[in-house]
């Protein structure tokens, strides 16, 4: 299977390390990255010999991501598979099927881990897949070779994910940036609890402000979310007063 790889930035460089190691990989980026690209044994190409592999992986802000999508549908051939990437899954899902011709698979999936956490290994990482359009067994061969690899599959809707994820990965980014701008770091007088508080930094500190942006932004579950930890914040000040 050749795969094709959209965006060379911080996570489409971490999975074409990994996909290199079983397929053939062919990589398009607007900068040139040949000799990086070399360097993981995956091959710098066209945007059309690109969209000529068997799968394509389009690595780029959910706020490009409908321009992209676009503009690879007429150059992709019949049958071959669109993966997504993206940190929200309604959106690119709803822009996959209205965009992509009826002969293309989609299979939306969300990596629950980054260049940072998986900079070593993937092994236990988590990795969220949606079943949109795809035959059954180009479905199952995917999710065995990711459980193969050690990941965690977990299955559910697009709509079940963006939920969960407002919860979750939305929120640690949100405390995240505010610890940054809080100027937050370790003090010679501190807690365990402190510190672990801290790691939640990794998370966030490398990751672009667009990609916080866009998670909020393309999530319709965000907002409540952040308006419901705002709440708390507040009657918990509040009761301190008193």
């Amino acid at each position: 299977m050749k795969i094709g790889i959209i965006g060379f930035g911080r996570l489409g460089k971490l999975i074409t390390r990994y996909l290199a190691q079983d397929f053939d990989v062919l990589v398009y980026d607007l900068v040139d990255h040949t000799d990086e690209i070399k360097k993981l044994r995956a091959t710098a190409s066209t945007l059309k010999e690109v969209c000529e592999c068997d799968a394509i992986i389009p690595f780029v802000p959910i706020s490009a991501f409908e321009s992209c999508i676009k503009e690879i549908s007429p150059l992709l051939k019949d049958g071959a598979l669109v993966i997504d990437v993206c940190s929200v899954k309604e959106i690119p899902v709803e822009i996959m099927q209205k965009n992509l011709p009826q002969s293309v698979q989609i299979l939306a999936t969300h990596p629950m881990f980054g260049p940072d956490s998986a900079k070593d290994t993937v092994f236990g990482s988590k990795i969220v897949i949606s079943k949109i359009r795809i035959n059954d067994d180009l479905y199952d061969k995917i999710s065995s070779y990711l459980k193969t690899n050690g990941l965690k599959v977990v299955e559910v809707t697009p709509e079940e994910h963006d939920r969960q994820i407002a919860k979750s990965l939305n929120l640690a980014h949100l405390i995240g940036r505010v610890l940054i701008d809080f100027e937050s770091t370790p003090q010679e007088i501190d807690t365990k609890g402190y510190r672990r508080l801290l790691k939640i930094l990794e998370t966030v500190e490398n990751d672009s402000w667009q990609l916080f942006q866009d998670m909020n932004k393309y999530n319709r579950f965000a907002k409540e979310t952040t308006e419901g930890f705002k709440d708390c914040l507040n009657k918990v000040l509040q009761r301190l007063e008193d």
